[in-house]
């Protein structure tokens, strides 16, 4: 049986990954090796959600992966309460924008993308409310 899904990333700096998403995203440290010295791995959560950060030399050292920065393949999407406000509050954070907000699925939902330290993107969408009549 599966159990406790998590996304990971290989990044080429664990630490500045791990900054990004605590800073920006609310995201918690929950694990981290080694424990003290340059992580080549640490785990972050939100809301019941993993986000793995692995390092891509240590993928290849420890685990033999074909890990790279290249082109995303993944990315993280997080649910939120007012797109345009935070994206903008993630620019100013220091964010790369790659896809300001926009509505989509005939309205009905509003997403914007960013991206963090290695390219990752991050999708922000929330749901649009109709105005009260």
């Amino acid at each position: 049986m599966f159990r406790n899904p998590q996304v990971n990333f290989y990044v080429r700096d664990v630490e500045a990954a791990a900054r990004f998403y605590t800073e920006l995203f609310d995201f918690t440290e929950t694990f981290r090796t080694p424990t003290t010295g340059t992580p080549e791995h640490v785990e972050l959560r939100l809301d019941g959600f993993i986000l793995g950060l692995a390092s891509i030399e240590s993928a290849r050292r420890v685990h033999d992966i074909p890990a790279d920065s290249g082109p995303p393949r993944a990315e993280v999407c997080l649910w939120t309460d007012d797109i345009d406000r935070t994206y903008t509050d993630l620019l100013a954070k220091g964010a790369q924008p790659v896809s300001p907000p926009h509505d989509f699925l005939n309205g009905r939902l509003r997403a914007a993308w960013v991206a963090d330290p290695d390219g990752n993107p991050i999708q922000l969408v929330a749901e649009v409310t109709s105005p009260a009549q």
